[in-house]
């Protein structure tokens, strides 16, 4: 034991590795720096948000009836007022996303323009058992998470007629939005006939409606599916979408040209009427509800900051193999280096992810990574060069570096495969270094260090002295 604590070569790999300590130091810095610059970013987009339009979330439409009762308690009359919500037989959403940016800065923020249509039809036979006389307003109304989007209302109609747009909603659980006026003597056609018993039945025509709008919104869109029978299809020539909520689409098509997708649902799936029921008795028993969703969110597949994150993250393996490869230098060729010269080509390692990520925010994280690539790659080629007295081996350790960063490039463009080859790399890059280093009796290199050290003359260590 006591001689691998004299061993020079194990002393030399102490200190080397102690010094790859020390500079997790400036990459820890950068690392933070870049998680300063991507809360940043989040922050632009809240404020983006605040001034035009947040994520948006689509209820509706229903019917909200208000009717009086008749209540006797103690041999007296009361009135009390109600209100009944009346859901449709059949909801279909389609909506087509246009997709743009919105800068603020150095930032931008992802936001879109919906051409939405909503269709579908009423059931109104709940109506018949509270009686036309108990009626005091109705109306249909629609709940839009972020009434500011509402850019434009095109046509709305129902039972083909145009109809008129009051905006709000007049309900606590769904406050922005918009409705319409519901005056039922005019609107429907109440039909009286006569059962089989020769009691009168009154009977209502199914009410469709044909909403169409265009809505602007920031990043993320989601319908309930209201609907006993309910239908969506979004597209847009946005290649990344992320399905959210708690139905994924039966069906989806996804390219470079845009998305297509389909969901579909029904009351015994989501079970939509009593969580609607439930939230709209009590506002506090409405999260479940908003869970009840089909949306998408317009993402970007891998941001720059995200990737200058992965980047950083494989630091260690770049710093690992540059050292090891001037420590095998130092074994095979006696060529002895110093721990300023580590120190000094360390540094300019980690400069690389700090010109990445100001790079990156200015030109994008390809041609930020390239230009940081070929930066380093010169700088050390050339020091490389200089400190070995050879100018070759300084261009074949730019080679070698500028393959290292290609690969890592490939590694932080993959999505499903990072991981995977990843591993892959770290495993061969071991193996090689354990195949380069078997033959080597470290103990050996030790003696060896000390016979050269006994031959030098004593006037030359005093030199050195």
């Amino acid at each position: 034991m006591k001689n691998i604590f004299n061993n020079q070569t194990v002393a030399k790999f102490g200190f080397v590795l102690l010094l790859f300590v020390l500079l997790q130091i400036p990459l820890s810095m950068v690392s933070n720096l870049i998680s300063e610059r991507s809360y940043r970013l989040e922050e632009v987009r809240n404020e983006i948000a605040r001034s035009s339009t947040g994520e948006q979330r689509i209820i509706g439409p229903f019917i909200s009836v208000n009717y009086t009762e008749m209540v006797n308690h103690e041999g007296k009359q009361y009135f009390t007022e109600h209100r009944q919500y009346i859901l449709p037989e059949t909801f279909n959403f389609n909506a087509d996303l246009e997709s743009y940016a919105k800068y603020r800065g150095l930032y931008q923020a992802r936001l879109y323009k919906a051409d939405s249509r909503l269709t579908g039809t009423f059931d109104l036979s709940p109506l018949t058992q509270i009686g036309r006389d108990k009626i005091n307003s109705a109306s249909m109304v629609v709940g839009v998470s972020d009434s500011r989007g509402l850019i434009k209302l095109n046509k709305m109609t129902l039972d083909g007629k145009s109809i008129e747009i009051q905006p709000g909603t007049g309900l606590n659980q769904f406050a922005q939005g918009f409705h319409t006026n519901l005056d039922f003597t005019q609107l429907l056609a109440w039909k009286d006939s006569t059962s089989n018993n020769g009691s009168a039945d009154i009977k209502l025509q199914p009410l469709t409606f044909d909403f169409n709008f265009l809505l602007q919104g920031m990043e993320s869109i989601q319908v309930t599916p209201i609907g006993k029978v309910s239908n969506v299809e979004m597209n847009s020539l946005w290649p990344h979408p992320s399905f959210t909520g708690d139905f994924l689409p039966i069906s989806s098509d996804i390219s470079d040209k845009g998305f297509n997708a389909q969901w579909a649902s029904n009351n015994f799936s989501s079970n939509i009427s009593q969580l609607f029921e439930r939230c709209m008795i009590d506002s506090g028993r409405c999260a479940e509800l908003d869970r009840r969703q089909m949306g998408v969110d317009l993402i970007e597949p891998v941001d720059h900051y995200l990737k200058s994150h992965r980047a950083i993250n494989y630091s260690l393996l770049v710093i690992t193999l540059v050292f090891a490869s001037f420590f095998l230098l130092e074994l095979f060729q006696a060529r002895l280096m110093h721990p300023v010269q580590y120190g000094s080509v360390g540094l300019a390692l980690a400069l690389f992810y700090l010109l990445l990520i100001s790079f990156s925010e200015h030109l994008g994280f390809n041609w930020a990574y390239i230009l940081s690539a070929i930066a380093s790659t010169v700088l050390l080629s050339i020091y490389v060069g200089g400190m070995l007295a050879n100018p070759k081996q300084g261009k074949l350790f730019g080679l070698c570096l500028i393959g290292l960063y290609g690969l890592l490039f490939g590694l932080l463009q993959a999505e499903s495969y990072a991981l995977l080859m990843g591993s892959l790399l770290c495993f061969a890059i071991l193996s090689l270094l354990m195949l380069l280093t078997r033959h080597i009796d470290w103990y050996a290199k030790n003696a060896d260090h000390s016979v050269i050290n006994k031959d030098v003359p004593p006037e030359l260590e005093n030199d050195g002295q």
